[in-house]
């Protein structure tokens, strides 16, 4: 097989081609502190969830980024971090 850019985009290094995969461990925390924001909406707890979604989103962007199985995975995980940022400034 060709190792074209199409193939370094969207395949791993064992040739299947990737986009998404199983949720792993910052990425659950960050789906569960999201969802425990909406439920508690103000106070010490909203807090403390906002901060460990965003800490927990900022590692899976990093991770994405740094250790990603392929150029689109790498590509998500910088979009991630650059959204998050732009956010935060705003």
């Amino acid at each position: 097989m060709e190792n074209t850019l199409v193939d370094k985009t969207f395949r791993d290094s064992n040739g299947k081609i990737v986009l998404a995969e199983m949720p792993n461990p910052p990425l659950i925390l960050w789906i569960v502190a999201s969802l425990l924001t909406l439920v508690f909406t103000s106070g010490k707890i909203n807090t403390v969830l906002d901060f460990l979604a965003n800490g927990a989103l900022f590692t899976w962007a990093w991770m994405e980024l740094f250790q990603g199985v392929n150029y689109f995975r790498r590509a998500l995980g910088l979009a991630v971090l650059i959204a998050m940022i732009v956010y935060k400034i705003q």
